[in-house]
């Protein structure tokens, strides 16, 4: 007790000692004062960053491609070089002068074959620009498709492409976010490139030839958005430009024996030059309305109307020399001449509505019906000469309509389980007509009738598990084309199952059976599918993630034709059974504050034409400063045909390169 008395006392003089003298009383300042002479903070940080985002660049080698070029580049198409492999960045002016924001986003530009790029622009309520520009390079020479006499060792493609595609949007908004939005768009899609494509004679025989294609459209619209409370509306008008064009040339001297080897008359056929081209041009003017409204709580309308007419005409010149078989006339000539102009006008009406009634409380019935209605009416001039000269006048009409109802229930009858029900009915007709009448088909007549079944439900038996289940069944009395949906049952389930905290499943099961028995077609198609995909985002080892996912399908096809040389009845039958399996692992390296991936995707089918393909990939970061980071990329394709091993091909593909974040 005497030791604590002490230590209070000695305590309370060092207080004493160390307190600092009395400050002689200040008179009040009062807060106004105070407010009125300190400066206020700007809102705007002094060093505000008017640049942020990151950009991607590095540099992608390929071995060389061991197997099929051709094969790999209609696969994958992916070369060596300098990329920009992905950008995004926005820049704000802080004084809101011409504009408020600008976001752009890059990917892929190189030797990549698809390439874009995206560009938001925006002033607050005054307007909103955006462009979008697209860069895709086309190729397509499968050695095995469209091969003739794939026996002979001979491989080659009469239907290849080798074309670049440049398509762009840009639109611009006046007054975004407000009642009354007018807008102004140009769209913009063309193409041009090389390829092989089939030259077929009056005997029906077929060169393979090259040829240089170009086409271009762009489409011009305007119009305003008007949104009120319960009424939104968009009045359009627009108009669209096309012009194609496809050039073939086969210099004199050869001597093409095209896909037959066979005599006529006791005389081989073939092909030993040919000059043939076409250019097609057009225009079409259009006026859209769109209409959605909520007239009442329980009830919601929306609408659409659009009508066009286009108009367009045709050139066409041919000139060729050879050995050719005229069958009708049981001759042989030996050049042949075509001359053609034609003109087509299309009026084309489209329109659509729809409604969603809420009569009850958990119950709720959605109406749509559409109309498509499409008429075309054309005639030609053409002269022919093979080898006399023959004009020839022709006219041909159109007429397709096509219309669709579809009436769906919801039932809410619990907070846990939805019921869905309802049926579709599709209807129409098709008519195709040339004057003077001549050949096999110069008058078609086609009707589309089908009765479709629909049913639904969903059930969410806890926060951690959902179910849902489609299934729609339809009988039909008529179709427009053989392999079209006929008699048919789709069936759809999926699962979305939490099974841990850091685990999620989901699941998704399909299934299509199709069926035409009509003479001629004695169609039967069916195809399943299963997929599993895994998510593991452990809590505790927040620097790792993993995500899988399986699926395997089959189909099977069987459809009756006929053989062009003989006109008998034979079957084409395939089937496939497909095993798919994709996998990425991600986890950090704390000692080098490093991240690395690895994965990728492998697929394996047996059938009518076995095929195996690889893909599997690693990749590794790590920071080399503050704002910039250092990557590698490795990538391996690997392809293989049972049947068609001249297709096989392999590679790798290594990519590094820095990212700099801002």
């Amino acid at each position: 007790m005497k030791g604590l008395l002490v230590f209070a006392i000695a305590t309370r003089i060092i207080a004493q000692q160390a307190a600092p003298p009395p400050v002689p009383a200040v008179a009040a300042v009062p807060a106004a004062t105070v407010a009125a002479t300190t400066p206020a903070a700007s809102p705007v940080p002094a060093a505000e960053n008017w640049l942020t985002g990151y950009i991607e660049v590095g540099y992608s080698g390929r071995t060389d491609v061991g197997g099929s070029l051709s094969a790999y580049r209609s696969v994958v198409n992916l070369g060596s070089g300098l990329k920009l492999l992905s950008a995004e960045f926005s820049i704000v002016d802080p004084k809101h002068r011409l504009f408020d924001q600008i976001d752009v986003r890059a990917f892929d530009w190189g030797s990549d074959p698809y390439s874009t790029v995206h560009v938001d622009i925006r002033k607050g309520r005054l307007y909103r620009f955006g462009a979008d520009y697209r860069n895709l390079a086309y190729y397509s020479n499968l050695p095995s498709f469209a091969d003739p006499q794939p026996a002979t060792g001979i491989t080659l493609s009469e239907q290849s492409f080798d074309s670049r595609r440049h398509l762009g949007t840009y639109n611009l908004e006046f007054f975004p976010g407000g009642k009354i939005t007018p807008y102004l768009s140009f769209d913009r899609d063309s193409s041009s490139g090389q390829g092989i494509s089939s030259f077929v004679d009056g005997s029906a025989n077929e060169y393979a030839v090259p040829n240089t294609t170009s086409d271009h459209t762009s489409l011009y619209r305007g119009g305003v958005r008007i949104a009120l409370k319960r009424l939104f509306l968009t009045l359009e008008e627009g108009g669209t430009t096309y012009s194609e064009s496809q050039n073939t040339y086969v210099a004199p001297g050869n001597k093409d024996s095209g896909d037959t080897t066979s005599t006529y008359l006791g005389q081989p056929l073939y092909l030993s030059s040919l000059l043939q081209a076409y250019g097609i041009h057009g225009s079409s003017a259009y006026s859209k309305a769109l209409l959605a409204a909520s007239p009442f709580t329980w009830l919601d309308i929306s609408g659409q109307f659009v009508f066009s007419q286009a108009s367009n005409t045709v050139n066409y010149q041919q000139n060729d020399s050879g050995s050719f078989a005229e069958f009708g006339a049981a001759l042989l000539v030996t050049s042949e001449q075509y001359l053609l102009q034609s003109a087509a006008k299309l009026p084309h009406t489209t329109a659509t509505l729809s409604g969603e009634m809420r009569p009850l409380k958990h119950i709720r019935v959605m109406e749509s019906w559409m109309t498509d209605r499409l008429h075309n009416a054309g005639s030609s001039n053409a002269l022919v000469s093979n080898p006399q000269a023959t004009p020839a006048l022709l006219a041909s009409t159109l007429a397709n309509n096509y219309n669709q109802q579809e009436t769906d229930l919801y039932w809410d009858a619990t907070t846990k389980l939805m019921v869905r029900g309802g049926y579709r009915y599709v209807w129409g007709d098709g008519d195709n007509l040339v004057l003077p009448a001549a050949g096999l088909f110069t008058t078609e007549h086609g009707t589309l009738r089908a009765i479709v079944g629909l049913a639904g439900v969903v059930y969410r038996p806890s926060a951690r598990l959902s179910l849902r289940g489609d299934l729609e069944a339809a009988s039909s009395s008529g179709v427009y084309f053989r392999t079209s949906l006929y008699n048919y049952q789709k069936i759809r389930a999926q699962m979305r199952y939490q099974l841990l905290p850091t685990v999620n499943l989901s699941a998704d099961a399909s299934f299509l059976n199709n069926s035409n028995p009509l003479a001629g077609a004695n169609y039967n198609y069916h195809v399943m599918q299963e997929a599993l995909a895994v998510q593991w985002l452990p809590t505790r080892i927040k620097a790792f993630s993993f995500q899988g996912a399986y699926e395997r399908s089959s189909l099977y096809s069987d459809i009756s034709y006929l053989i062009p040389q003989t006109l008998s009845s034979a079957s084409s039958l395939y089937r496939e059974n497909v095993h798919s399996l994709t996998a990425l692992v991600s986890a950090n390296l704390p000692f080098a504050k490093a991240k690395i991936s690895a994965g990728g995707s492998a697929m394996l089918s047996t059938g009518t034409r076995p095929t195996t393909y690889y893909q599997p990939v690693a990749k590794i970061s790590a920071p080399l400063g503050h704002h910039v980071n250092l990557f590698a990329e490795w990538r391996y394709y690997g392809f293989g045909e049972t049947y068609f091993a001249y297709e096989d091909f392999r590679t790798h593909l290594f990519t590094a390169g820095l990212r700099y974040t801002k």
